[in-house]
């Protein structure tokens, strides 16, 4: 943000009800990361984290902002929604009937697909709650002692019942950002969770200098990450503009269209999805490999141990799956191309109809190799620097883009909202009368 918006956004006192209502949630949040649930030994499960940060559970306390390492109340944290949600993206693609409601039936078909999402995070979190307490029972810190001290029928019950609400009241936080503050909620929940564990990665890349990392590599990683976040900040704004022209029609004796916009595609369709499920499959043998004693298990997981050839391999190959994948569920150009047909818009030089649908998937197919290849290396040199280099997980390519991409939606939408009332009051202090007034 400018100097100059800096000073404007201390003329809307709305805007600061709503950044004070946006800090205040994140803070409740964040308190409630430091509650545990009962019957845990917090101590051993801190040194069990310690030696996780390959693992799956790694990843999972990432996106719970540390709330798994604590075994808080929040310690699914908000992937259980993310999953739902997920979900019922792949079931309005399937189902005739939940696509007919998310697009005829306006508002309230999207209220609806909202109300089977929460349906579908209570489900997902009692599942995943049931499977954690039997995790926890069936754990032992690296001094040997259980992780549970008095487990059965009772544990599973209160750990099921005290999860479920935490990520219940995590999913309404995260509403209540999104109704009455500024930004995505559940975007900023995993971005504050995410920045609330950097200073404890920066403390553990200063106490690694001098004995892992030498004194001259500090300013060529901090020149490094700073290289990384202009990149991503420049191509999480690139577009592919593909221009659209409106024919002129006449209704009585008025004339419409004949106007010229453009149809965005964004480079990055898929967002940081691909990253994300590519790595929890790819870390999920190592985590399994944790719990048993198997030879072949433990061939296999070393096989993909972050700093191998194969895992990067495939850690690539599923990042461009995924981004495919994802971008082939939330984007249909068949849609785009009969609304262009029925509003009277066309591409130049293209007929409306399959001619427009087969232009813009053939456009979006080559984009998204490119934003592909950009996330693949994103995430591959923060693992680089992991690897060689022993540097914390929190400096890994998924961190940087959700908080790079949740900054910077953020920043937008503060924005927005500051010309959005600087327009308003323009036009009330004009007081414009008509003509016989």
């Amino acid at each position: 943000m400018s100097v100059q918006g800096m000073r404007n956004l201390a003329h809307v006192p709305e805007l600061w009800r709503k950044l004070g209502w946006t800090f205040l949630i994140l803070l409740c949040y964040r308190v409630g990361i430091h509650v545990p649930i009962p019957g845990v030994d917090t101590a051993a499960m801190a040194a069990f984290f310690a030696q996780a940060q390959g693992t799956l559970f790694g990843v999972f306390d990432m996106f719970s902002g540390g709330g798994l390492r604590n075994v808080s109340i929040f310690a699914l944290g908000v992937m259980p929604y993310i999953s739902a949600s997920i979900i019922m993206q792949l079931l309005q693609v399937l189902s005739p009937d939940l696509k007919r409601m998310a697009k005829e039936e306006g508002a309230s078909g999207r209220k609806k697909i909202t109300q089977y999402t929460r349906y579908g995070t209570v489900l997902i979190t009692i599942v995943q709650g049931f499977g954690l307490a039997a995790v926890l029972e069936g754990m032992k810190s690296p001094l040997g002692a259980p992780m549970v001290p008095d487990p059965g029928a009772m544990f599973r019950f209160v750990t099921i019942m005290t999860m479920t609400a935490g990520t219940i009241l995590i999913m309404w936080l995260g509403e209540q950002i999104t109704a009455k503050g500024i930004g995505n909620g559940i975007s900023l929940i995993i971005f504050s969770g995410i920045v609330a564990g950097i200073p404890t990665a920066i403390m553990h890349t200063y106490t690694l200098t001098g004995d892992t990392i030498p004194y001259v590599m500090l300013p060529i990683i901090g020149v490094l990450m700073l290289a990384v976040t202009g990149c991503i900040i420049f191509v999480e704004r690139a577009q592919r503009r593909i221009p659209v022209h409106y024919a002129k029609r006449q209704q009585g004796r008025r004339m419409y269209g004949g106007q010229t916009t453009h149809l965005p595609l964004r480079l990055n369709t898929a967002g940081v999805i691909p990253p994300i499920f590519a790595g929890s499959l790819l870390v999920f043998p190592a985590t399994i490999a944790q719990f048993s004693e198997t030879p072949w298990l433990q061939t296999f997981s070393q096989w993909f141990s972050p700093s191998t050839f194969l895992y990067n391999i495939c850690y690539v190959g599923l990042i461009v799956f995924f981004c495919y994948f994802y971008t082939a569920i939330i984007f249909d150009p068949k849609d785009i191309a009969e609304n262009l047909k029925k509003q009277g818009g066309f591409v130049p030089g293209i007929r409306p109809g399959d001619k427009t649908r087969e232009y813009i998937d053939n456009v979006l197919t080559r984009i998204t190799l490119w934003g592909a290849a950009y996330i693949s290396l994103v995430c591959l040199l923060p693992q680089f620097l992991i690897s060689y280099f022993n540097l914390p997980f929190y400096f890994g390519g998924t961190s940087i883009l959700i908080v790079v991409g949740v900054a910077m939606d953020f920043m937008s939408q503060v924005n927005s909202y500051m010309i959005s009332r600087q327009y308003e009051g323009l036009m009330g202090k004009t007081k414009l009368k008509g003509r016989y007034q």
